[in-house]
């Protein structure tokens, strides 16, 4: 009977990740797909990304207000001296690498974006060396020149290639790298109490909007308020269909950082770096077969190369907890970030505390 009995709770654990993985990959995949569908009609991928930013700020505030109705605690709310000092520059790092890597939908296409995005990690532990939180091993050097050589064989001789699009989202990967480790640290900061994702959510979008405004103003700003699809519009219909496809978009980006969040304090982190693995495979294999995208065998296998670099850094991240005695290292250098689990008790948030610090900002994208 108790053989039985744990079968089957392996069993629906089993069926329990996989299901959650499934709802990440949606999310994940389905952002990219419907922001590249988005940008062919509608030319304006800054605003797209502070709309975004905004319907995020309101589901983050939303879920503030009924955490803490249920729980009956105050949420936290930063002075605004550690507010504009402190939270200020991972919002602006934010900001610019949700908004170029839009930005690129509208120069190149899904595979050249998922391989480039992907060099993030070689840009992340560069700076966490910098900064003094990774030590300089062999091991990190063997994963940067996977990375690098492979992002370079995807990209040589590429029939689909273009400058302006791989410069924007190779922007996008290198302000990515400042963006996690400047969340990291901020996270560390253990007096500002923003461990919880949906606090730190909360705080960042506004921030993050009025970093994006300048650029959106030079960029795009005169272009949309002539648009007839916004400012000057015609149609009423066509307005509503607009607003309803960008407040979609963000509706996507939300639900990929409760998606991802659900699935690491359900599992682990590390089903989440490895699903993500995967997830690139799938994102390239989709963007060939509807969108067409051309791949050569020397961009597949530089592909692989790059895959194999990211898979190393998470093996030896994986070592790195086990020889800790199974305590988890101090995540913030992951994915897309954003929510709290909303079915959390508050006993279970302090013993959880180091893995909700995995989720910070985005997006994303």
């Amino acid at each position: 009977m108790g053989r039985w009995a744990l079968d089957v709770a392996f069993v629906w654990k089993a069926v329990l990740t996989l299901g959650l993985v499934l709802l990440y990959y949606c999310f994940s995949i389905g952002i990219t797909f419907y922001n590249k569908w988005l940008t062919k009609s509608f030319h304006f991928p800054l605003f797209m990304t502070m709309l975004h930013l905004a319907v995020i700020f309101l589901f983050s505030a939303l879920s503030r207000a009924l955490v803490q109705c249920s729980s009956h605690r105050a949420r936290v709310v930063l002075s605004w001296t550690d507010y504009l000092r402190r939270v200020a520059p991972t919002a602006l790092a934010t900001a610019l690498d949700v908004g170029l890597s839009n930005w690129s939908f509208l120069y190149i296409t899904v595979s050249l974006y998922t391989m480039t995005k992907s060099s993030a990690v070689l840009f992340i532990l560069v700076f966490s060396l910098v900064f003094k939180l990774e030590e300089l091993r062999a091991a990190l050097v063997l994963v940067v020149l996977l990375i690098a050589g492979g992002l370079f064989m995807f990209t040589y001789k590429s029939t689909q290639f273009n400058v302006e699009g791989f410069a924007l989202v190779l922007g996008a990967s290198f302000i990515g790298g400042i963006r996690w480790t400047l969340t990291q640290i901020l996270l560390q900061k253990a007096e500002l109490g923003l461990q919880n994702p949906i606090d730190t959510m909360f705080h960042l979008q506004p921030l993050m909007f009025l970093g994006l405004f300048p650029l959106f103003a030079v960029f795009e700003g005169l272009h949309l308020s002539t648009s007839e699809k916004i400012f000057r519009f015609q149609d009423t219909g066509l307005l509503l269909r607009v607003l309803g496809s960008l407040f979609l978009g963000g509706i996507l980006a939300f639900g990929l950082g409760f998606s991802e969040f659900l699935l690491v304090s359900r599992t682990s982190s590390l089903t989440l770096s490895i699903a993500g693995i995967f997830k690139e495979v799938c994102t390239l294999l989709l963007a060939a077969h509807l969108l067409g995208d051309q791949i050569s065998l020397l961009n597949w296998l530089g592909f692989a190369l790059c895959l194999s670099g990211i898979s190393l850094h998470v093996g030896l991240k994986a070592l790195h907890t086990r020889g800790d005695g199974g305590q988890k290292p101090l995540k913030g250098l992951g994915s897309s970030p954003d929510l709290e689990l909303l079915l959390r008790s508050s006993q279970q948030d302090e013993e959880d505390n180091e893995e909700e610090q995995y989720f910070v900002a985005q997006g994303q994208q």
